[in-house]
């Protein structure tokens, strides 16, 4: 062999020993931007022009830079403008943390970012990411799409035209047309942040949220959703709604493990069901036991198409009969001389009782009331007032140290009060008819007084009128039993039984200030006029 044909078969052998030395050697003082070549099974190297010089890589390829791992089936190196191009089954491996995949990669090694076609996929093992195509930045470990993607995490799937990963966070910010579907929720919304290792999603616009196969639908602006412990937490007032419920405030929050719940600032409660709405500044619920508890100004109503009922109190609270201890011997039995059997599943009406306490006060329009505790059994339907209880209806009002308000289809139908009863109905401007007993047991028509009978020491005074209704005499009397009959919400007579005794004045010899029954007390300034009077602080007596 000649001595030139031997010394061109070594330049050609050494040429791809050189040019790899070359491309692994670190140019000065930068030595970010090199890309060094692990691996390769073909290299050749191609020098175009001065400002064009090529390294050609195929088969089993293996670059990296720092702790970025390149592979691909074949790659063009251009070291003097920093770029990497790679084609077929691409596979970027981030510092162990990231696995990012495609069939076509550009790669600029001075600012570490990459650009990738078909068919890509990022991975950071606690979920997939998809799209056709995918910005990622090697040093940040941020990655983008901006036309189409979704991101699989466990059963939940992630879609949206637009998506930012954030790798250090496990963060992925979705943008645009945003869907996610899971087994037990349906979220659509236009933004939204999700963590692939925690599970939660944080909403940052209108988001729509079903779950339960569609039995909770949830609209909220703010909040999160941890899919993973299934609580969440929503604020800019949600509007929340299952089944026949409806919960609104300035923030809500629930927890499906233990079944709790929460609404506080303007808090709404609604049951179209049961007919029932409450209104409190703090609201905590509890659905595997169903109870509420509200608190700071609550309001019940209990509605209806005409006069619904309205509570307040410094609490009120609700939940089933049959979780309440000894329920059948201490509110139904006495009350219904019977027991009544209740199924402990059984969420309607009938199995559901309403506690209020401190400062209670009653509204509709045909009665009011106050005391200072309630308990009202849905079984019976009956409100029992206790602690210096009063009760108005029209120009009447009634008192006693325990009573009892029976209501059928939520209108008043009988009232009884225990212990110390006294009715007073004023008929003029200082003028009172009044009867007293250890009992009193009245009867409503429509919503107005119609009868009221005194058991036991009865008392009474009565102003007696004429045809004109122009007063004539006062009646004061005593008797075993001693009924008063009302018509158009006026006295309209008395009739007494068994023991009486008594005397009738004419009514110009009177001393109407004298005309008073033992513990009289007329307490109208404490009467609620109206159902707005609920929302502020009652009357406190002088």
């Amino acid at each position: 062999m000649s001595f030139t044909i031997r010394l061109l078969w070594i330049v050609m052998v050494m040429l791809p020993i050189a040019a790899a030395s070359q491309i692994t050697t670190l140019p000065p003082n930068d030595t970010t931007q090199v890309v060094q070549i692990k691996k390769a099974d073909r290299l050749r190297y191609e020098k175009k022009d001065s400002l064009t010089e090529l390294q050609m890589l195929a088969g089993n390829v293996f670059l990296q830079q720092d702790d970025t791992k390149f592979y691909c089936d074949s790659a063009v190196i251009d070291r003097k403008n920093n770029i990497v191009e790679a084609f077929g089954n691409v596979h970027i491996n981030d510092a162990d943390s990231i696995h990012t995949y495609s069939q076509y990669l550009i790669y600029y090694s001075d600012r570490k970012v990459a650009y990738l076609k078909k068919n890509v996929k990022l991975t950071d093992g606690k979920g997939v990411l998809t799209t056709n195509e995918l910005e990622y930045n090697t040093d940040s470990k941020i990655g983008t799409y901006t036309k189409g993607g979704k991101v699989v995490s466990g059963n939940t799937v992630l879609t949206s035209e637009e998506a930012t990963y954030y790798g250090d966070m496990n963060d992925v910010y979705f943008k645009k047309n945003v869907k996610m579907r899971d087994p037990q929720y349906d979220l659509d919304t236009d933004s939204l942040l999700y963590n692939t290792d925690s599970q939660i999603a944080t909403f940052v616009t209108k988001t729509h949220i079903r779950a339960d196969s569609g039995r909770r639908d949830i609209v909220t602006s703010e909040g999160y959703y941890d899919l993973k412990n299934k609580n969440a937490k929503f604020g800019s007032r949600p509007v929340i709604k299952d089944g026949s419920t409806t919960v609104i405030g300035d923030e809500v929050g629930f927890d499906d493990v233990t079944g709790e719940s929460f609404a506080r600032g303007n808090a709404v409660f609604r049951d179209s069901a049961q007919g029932i709405a409450i209104l409190a500044n703090d609201l905590q619920a509890n659905s595997k036991k169903n109870t509420m508890l509200a608190t700071m100004r609550p309001v019940m109503i209990i509605m209806q198409e005409k006069d619904s009922i309205y509570i307040t109190a410094d609490t009120l609270f609700t939940g089933r009969l049959t979780d309440k201890a000894n329920y059948e011997k201490t509110y139904l039995q006495d009350t219904l001389k019977q027991t009544v059997v209740l199924d402990a599943g059984d969420t309607t009406n009938r199995n559901r009782y309403f506690q209020a306490w401190h400062k209670v006060r009653i509204f509709s329009d045909s009665l009011q009331a106050v005391c200072d505790s309630m308990f009202y059994s849905g079984v019976d339907s009956v409100f029992r007032l206790f602690h210096e209880p009063i009760a108005w209806a029209s120009g009447s009002q009634v008192t006693g140290d325990t009573m009892l308000l029976y209501t059928r289809n939520k209108k008043a139908e009988r009232i009884q009060v225990f212990d110390n009863g006294m009715l007073i109905n004023k008929t003029g401007l200082n003028y009172y008819n009044q009867l007293r007993g250890n009992t009193i047991n009245g009867y409503f028509v429509d919503g107005a007084i119609d009868y009221m009978r005194a058991k036991g020491s009865s008392e009474s005074i009565y102003y007696a009128q004429d045809e004109d209704s122009a007063y004539v005499g006062v009646n004061r009397a005593t008797a075993d039993i001693i009924d008063m009959f009302f018509s158009n919400q006026e006295l309209n007579r008395v009739v007494f039984r068994s023991e009486v005794t008594g005397t009738m004045s004419p009514f110009r010899q009177v001393n109407h200030d004298e005309m008073r029954l033992r513990s009289f007390q007329w307490r109208d300034n404490r009467r609620p006029k109206t159902k707005f009077e609920l929302f502020e602080d009652p009357v406190t007596e002088q």
